[in-house]
């Protein structure tokens, strides 16, 4: 059974793919999609940005779509970047222009206070247009500077404290045990393991 991730992003869908596990899924990104185009993300939150992304994939390719809205909310910078998480330096979006600006924003912020979480909310949509929505969250630190090799975005400067290390020190598996997306998309299994039985949505 076929499931289009709808993303570029292939950090997320090794990330997406990994949290399936064993369903019997063929997972699709957009880039075995090219004729869905750019999806633009004009919602004023997760959810709504999740759910235009999961619609435009279902509509393009008559395949069950998974979308991931995801981003990081620091406290002290009242939830910013948030939704805008992936474009916080501009256009183009990039990793290391969105880390140095954040750096810079907290660059008299002391560790203590640089309390922030990952966010990410998963919207599944049907061929037939049924909708469904999970989220999940993931408390943490801004570290002072970046550390770690892994991931992708903000992972190399956001501290775990309870692993003592970054995001892009944990390996995919201690990632995905407590991460934001791995959060949303467990609470999203029963309904992709109803979907994989369901002959309708078998292509």
């Amino acid at each position: 059974m076929d499931i289009l991730l709808a993303t570029n992003n292939q950090g997320k869908v090794l990330e997406l793919k990994k949290l399936l596990g064993e369903l019997p899924f063929n997972v699709r990104s957009l880039q075995d999609f090219p004729q869905v185009g750019e999806i633009e993300e004009n919602g004023e939150s997760f959810a709504e940005n999740a759910l235009i992304k999961a619609k435009a994939g279902a509509r393009a390719t008559g395949i069950l779509t998974l979308a991931d809205d995801s981003g990081l909310e620091v406290d002290v910078l009242q939830g910013e970047p948030g939704v805008r998480s992936a474009r916080f330096a501009g256009e183009p979006k990039n990793d290391s222009r969105n880390n140095a600006k954040l750096l810079e924003l907290l660059k008299d912020i002391p560790l203590y206070r640089r309390s922030a979480r990952f966010k990410s909310v998963i919207a599944l949509v049907t061929p037939e247009g049924e909708e469904f929505v999970t989220e999940g969250t993931c408390e943490g630190l801004i570290s002072l500077e970046p550390k770690g090799q892994g991931g992708f975005g903000y992972d190399p400067l956001f501290y775990v404290p309870e692993y003592d290390r970054s995001f892009a020190e944990l390996s995919l598996e201690e990632k995905n045990a407590i991460s934001h997306r791995g959060k949303a998309l467990r609470a999203a299994a029963a309904m992709l393991e109803r979907l994989a039985k369901t002959p309708e949505t078998v292509q």
